[in-house]
């Protein structure tokens, strides 16, 4: 049975809009995406100072792929697309991040879900706000 998944991706490096195109492109090998949000231009939150400004997106689909399954192959997608880890949260060519995974809660070393901070995030909330879906929060059952 496959399980419903939001994915949240981000850009400030290069070509935004062509590296979120990649992205969602790439995506769907992992993903059968239905819908994906407008791409927005938001100010960098957590950033080194300095740091360009990011065009996000929301990605909402279903996979066959367990929690960990899929945030490993998100994290394969952000390195062929070019993501380079240096220090946190420096500017970057993509950010893929597992927002949702059906009702999982996990909390493990390397993974937690639902995000830890997404609701605090502007750049994930508005753009989910425009997919028309109905989301309820797994943690707090809060319908988003």
């Amino acid at each position: 049975m496959p399980f419903s998944v939001l994915v949240a991706i981000g850009s400030n490096l290069g070509d935004r809009a062509l590296s979120l195109r990649r992205a969602i492109d790439a995506l769907r090998n992992v993903i059968r995406v239905v819908r994906v949000s407008p791409f927005v231009d938001t100010e960098p939150v957590d950033a080194p100072p300095g740091s360009p400004r990011f065009l996000n997106a929301v990605v909402a689909g279903y996979t066959d792929l367990d929690p960990h399954a899929l945030l490993d192959s998100l994290l394969a997608i952000e390195t062929r697309l070019g993501r380079r880890r240096t220090t946190r949260n420096a500017p970057r060519v993509i950010d893929i991040d597992l927002i949702l995974h059906s009702a999982h809660l996990v909390r493990t070393g390397g993974l937690t879900l639902p995000h830890p901070r997404y609701l605090g995030r502007g750049f994930v909330r508005g753009p989910l706000r425009t997919l028309g879906l109905s989301w309820r929060d797994p943690a707090t059952g809060a319908e988003l």
